[in-house]
C-alpha cells in the first residue's frame, strides 16, 4: 500500500482489523474511544497505531491531485514554517479522508470540552493535523485531515530536523573547544540533509570558509543554490559572492549583483553593505553616492543599536604585507610570553598590570579573547588596592550586566561615585549616565551635564560623546549643533563608533553642517566596518597563520566585497604570493591586480606601488610603462612613498614610459633618500651608477682625438715638461724599491725561541697514491 510505504516503520499495517467509517463511530468496544479515526484505550495507549483512512486509499489517490491544487498556497506556506505556524490554516479548508472527506472544516469546533480555531494534532499519537466538519465533534463524529499524508510526513520531518538543529546549536554556543564545535557541525550536517534551512545556511558557510568542516566550494555552492531557490537571503548573498569572486563558478558581476540585490531585499545586512560599497566605488553599477548612503545607513543603524557603552569589540586590522616587511610590528598582537609576563606582574600585585589585563579581557583584541570573568577578577583586585580606573570599570560592568556580573544600578553607582570622587573621568562619565537616565538616582540633567563636562575636559571619549548628544538633543541645555559637532569630532578622534554614527547622521541630513553625501558615506562605512562580521578578520588571519591559505583567502575575499581595504590588500597579497591553490594559477595575478586596485583606491600606498609593479612587469596584464609611471607618481605625490620616488628615478634614468632624463632621475633619487632613511643606501648606489653613466655619456659625446690634438704640452707645462715627468717617475720608483726592501728586513725574535724546521715532504714520485 502506497501510503504505508510513505509512512515507513511508524505505522503497522492492520488491514484485517480496519473498520468501516460508520463502524468506527458507532461500534467500538467498551473501554476504548475513537479520536479522529484513531482507536485509543481509555488508559490513553493506542490499541493500534494505524489510521482509519486506510479504507479510503483508493479515494485519496483519486482526489490527491485536485486536493493539492485546492490547497497549494496553504500547503506551501505550511511546509516552510515552524510547527506553531504550520498549524495555522486558512478558514476555508477541506477535510481529507476521515468520516467527512471533502467537507469544509468547521472553525471553531468543540473537542474534549475545548474550542479549536485551527487544525490540531490533539488526541492523535502520530501528530497529524485534523479538524471537525461540525461544531461538536463528540456529538457528530464528523472529521477529516487538514493535510495529506505526504505533507504530514514532511512537517514531522521538519520538526525532527529542527530538534537536531537545536541540539547542534546548543553545543556550538556552549562550547569553546574546537572538537566540540566539530561535533556540533555533525548535527547541523544531519539537519541540513533533512532540508532544514538554517542548518543548510550554517553548513554552506562552514563548507565555504572551512570552519570546523573540510572546505568544499562545490558542496557549498550546491547548498547555496538550493537555499536561493527557497528564498534564503543568506544563501542569495553568499551565491552572489561566489559569482563575484569566481569561486566554483564562472565569474559574473551581473549575476552577483542580482543575488546581492535579492539578499538585501530579504534583509541581509552583509548584502546591503556589499551594495553600499559597490555603489560608492562604482563596481558593476553606476557610481551613486545617494544609493550607497541608503545601504550604508541601514546597516549602520543596526550596528549602532548593537553597541554597548563599552564600545563593542576591538577590530584588529592586520596587514599581511606589512607584517612580512616588519614581523610583529604591524600586527598589534601581544605575544603569549608578554601576556604571561603581565599576568605574573598582576599576581604579584602590580595594579597597572591588573587594570591593563582587565581592559584587555573586557573588550577582547590584540590576541586576547573577551572574558568578562577574568576582567571582573582583575578589576576587583585593582579596585581593592584603591585604583580609581578599576573602580570605574567595575561600575561599567555592573551598569551593563552580563552572564558573569549581574546588572545592578546601585552597585554601579557606588563604584562610579568612588572613582569620580578621585577625579577619574571614566567614573565621572558613568555618574553622568546614571543622572541622565535615572539609574539608581533621580534624573538630573544639570548634574549629568556637569559630570560629562568634567570627563570630557580630561579627554574621555564617553564624556565627549554624551556631552555632544545633550547639545544635539537639547537635553539639560539649549540645542547647539556646533557644540554637538565639536564634541562628536573629539569623541571620533578617540575612535568611538557612536561618535562616527552621529557625525554621519549630521552630514547626511545637513544638521549643523553643510550636507555632504560623500562625508556621510565614509563615516557610515566606518561604522558598518565595526559590526560583528569584522571578527572574521581575525578568523581569516588565524587561518593564514595556521597555514590554511585557501580558507583565509575566501574569508578575506568576502570581507573585500564588503569594502574592507585591509581585506582587499590581504586577499591580493595571498594571491600575489601564489599561496592559495583554490584559485587557478592563470587567474592569481589578474585577481590580485583587481584587489590591489580596490585597496589603492581606498588610499593604501603599498597597493598603489603594487599596481605600478604589475603594469611594469606585466603581471596579470600587459606590460605598460606609462600606466606604471602614473601609479608610481600617484604614490609619490599623494602618499610621499620613498619606494615610488626611487622607481620614478629609475624610469627617468632608463627612459621607460617617459622621456629619458638623468637630471630628473637624480632629483627623484634624492627625494627618495630624504623621504626615508632606509632608501639612503640603494639611492647612494643608484647615484654612483648614474655618475658613471653620466661620465661615459660625456666622454662618448666628445671626440678624444680632437681634444689631445688641441693640447699643447709645451705651452701647458713649459718647454722642459718631459724632464719634470721623468724626475717624478724616478722618485716614485725609488720610493717603491725602498718600501719593498724595508718589508724584507728580518724581524728580531725573542732569545731562546727558534723557528720550527719544517719537515720536507718527499718528492712527488715517493708520495702514496691518492
Amino acid at each position: 500500500t502506497s501510503l504505508l510505504d510513505e509512512e515507513g516503520n511508524q505505522d503497522e499495517s492492520l488491514d484485517s482489523k480496519t473498520l468501516s467509517a460508520e463502524d468506527q463511530v458507532k461500534d467500538h468496544s467498551t473501554g476504548t474511544r475513537v479520536v479522529a479515526g484513531q482507536i485509543f484505550l481509555e488508559s490513553g495507549k493506542s490499541d493500534s497505531q494505524s489510521e482509519d483512512e486506510e479504507n479510503f486509499h483508493s479515494q485519496e489517490e483519486e482526489k490527491e491531485n485536485s486536493l493539492e491544487e485546492l490547497n497549494s498556497l496553504e500547503m506551501s506556506s505550511l511546509l516552510n514554517k515552524d510547527l506553531e505556524e504550520a498549524e495555522m490554516q486558512s478558514p476555508v479548508l477541506t477535510a481529507i479522508g476521515g468520516t467527512a472527506d471533502g467537507e469544509p472544516c468547521h472553525f471553531p469546533f468543540l473537542f474534549m470540552e475545548k474550542e479549536y480555531a485551527e487544525c490540531t494534532a490533539d488526541g492523535r499519537e502520530d501528530g497529524r493535523l485534523w479538524c471537525a466538519t461540525t461544531y461538536d465533534y463528540k456529538k457528530d463524529q464528523k472529521w477529516g485531515f487538514c493535510e495529506s499524508e505526504e505533507q504530514s510526513n514532511k512537517r514531522r520531518q521538519m520538526q525532527e530536523a529542527e530538534d537536531v538543529y537545536q541540539i547542534g546549536m546548543k553545543i556550538l554556543n556552549e562550547s569553546s573547544k574546537k572538537a566540540q564545535k566539530k561535533v556540533a557541525y555533525q548535527y547541523l550536517l544531519k539537519a541540513a540533509d533533512m532540508n532544514h534551512t538554517k542548518a543548510m545556511e550554517k553548513v554552506s558557510y562552514a563548507l565555504l570558509f572551512g570552519d570546523y568542516l573540510k572546505q568544499n566550494i562545490q558542496s557549498s555552492k550546491e547548498l547555496l543554490e538550493k537555499l536561493t531557490e527557497e528564498g534564503s537571503p543568506k544563501g542569495q548573498m553568499a551565491l552572489g559572492f561566489l559569482y563575484a569572486s569566481g569561486l566554483g563558478v564562472n565569474s559574473s558581476q551581473a549575476k552577483a549583483l542580482v543575488y546581492y540585490t535579492f539578499g538585501a531585499l530579504g534583509g541581509n545586512l552583509i548584502a546591503h553593505m556589499i551594495l553600499g560599497y559597490r555603489y560608492w566605488a562604482g563596481i558593476g553599477v553606476l557610481q551613486s553616492c545617494e544609493s550607497a548612503l541608503t545601504h550604508y545607513r541601514l546597516v549602520a543603524n543596526h550596528v549602532a543599536s548593537d553597541i554597548s557603552l563599552t564600545g563593542g569589540t576591538v577590530v584588529q586590522r592586520i596587514r599581511l604585507a606589512d607584517e612580512v616587511e616588519n614581523p610583529g610590528m604591524a600586527s598589534g598582537m601581544l605575544e603569549e610570553d608578554l601576556i604571561q609576563y603581565y599576568q605574573f606582574l598582576a599576581e604579584k600585585g602590580d595594579v597597572q598590570a591588573q587594570v591593563g589585563l582587565g581592559q584587555l579581557h573586557l573588550h577582547g583584541g590584540r590576541g586576547v579573547e573577551q572574558n568578562h570573568q577574568r576582567a571582573f577578577e582583575y578589576f576587583n583586585q585593582a579596585a581593592n588596592a584603591g585604583n580609581s580606573h578599576a573602580m570605574a570599570f567595575l561600575g561599567k560592568m555592573y551598569s551593563e550586566g552580563s552572564d558573569v556580573v549581574p546588572q545592578s544600578n546601585e552597585t554601579a553607582l557606588q563604584y562610579f561615585k568612588k572613582a569620580a570622587d578621585m577625579g577619574n573621568p571614566v567614573g565621572q562619565s558613568g555618574l553622568g549616565m546614571a543622572y541622565l537616565y535615572g539609574r539608581g538616582v533621580p534624573v538630573n540633567y544639570e548634574l549629568a551635564l556637569k559630570y560629562f563636562q568634567k570627563a570630557a575636559e580630561q579627554g574621555w571619549v564617553d564624556g565627549q560623546l554624551q556631552l555632544g548628544s545633550m547639545y544635539y538633543n537639547g537635553i539639560g541645555v539649549k540645542k547647539d549643533y556646533k557644540q554637538a559637532l565639536k564634541y562628536f569630532n573629539l569623541a571620533s578622534q578617540g575612535g568611538h563608533i557612536l561618535a562616527f554614527y552621529n557625525l554621519a547622521q549630521m552630514h547626511a541630513t545637513g544638521t549643523g553642517v553643510m550636507r555632504s553625501c560623500h562625508t556621510a558615506v565614509e563615516l557610515f562605512k566606518n561604522v558598518c566596518e565595526r559590526g560583528r562580521w569584522s571578527e572574521r578578520l581575525m578568523t581569516a588571519y588565524n587561518s593564514y597563520k595556521d597555514g590554511d591559505s585557501n580558507s583565509a583567502v575566501v574569508q578575506y575575499l568576502l570581507l573585500a566585497e564588503q569594502g574592507y581595504e585591509v581585506a582587499q590588500s590581504n586577499a591580493a597579497f595571498i594571491l600575489d604570493q601564489k599561496e592559495a591553490s583554490i584559485v587557478g594559477e592563470n587567474e592569481t595575478y589578474p585577481r590580485a591586480l583587481l584587489h590591489w586596485n580596490r585597496a589603492a583606491s581606498q588610499g593604501y600606498t603599498v597597493a598603489r606601488i603594487k599596481l605600478g609593479d604589475y603594469h611594469f612587469y606585466g603581471f596579470g596584464t600587459d606590460v605598460d610603462y606609462e600606466t606604471a609611471f602614473i601609479h608610481y607618481r600617484l604614490a609619490s605625490e599623494q602618499q610621499h612613498s620613498a619606494q615610488a620616488m626611487f622607481n620614478l628615478g629609475y624610469m627617468h634614468e632608463k627612459g621607460l614610459g617617459i622621456k629619458q632624463d638623468i637630471h630628473l632621475a637624480k632629483r627623484f633619487y634624492d627625494m627618495a633618500a630624504e623621504a626615508s632613511p632606509d632608501a639612503q643606501v640603494p639611492v647612494f648606489l643608484a647615484l654612483c651608477k648614474l655618475g658613471v653613466i653620466y661620465s661615459l655619456q660625456y666622454v662618448r659625446e666628445i671626440n678624444m682625438r680632437e681634444v689631445f690634438s688641441h693640447i699643447d704640452m709645451d705651452q701647458l707645462l713649459g718647454p722642459e715638461w718631459d724632464l719634470y715627468l721623468m724626475t717624478i717617475i724616478a722618485l716614485l720608483l725609488g720610493t717603491i724599491i725602498a718600501y719593498r726592501q724595508r718589508q724584507h728586513q728580518a724581524i728580531p725574535r725573542p732569545a731562546g725561541l727558534r723557528p720550527a724546521v719544517p719537515q720536507q715532504e718527499p718528492p712527488p714520485e715517493h708520495q702514496p697514491p691518492q
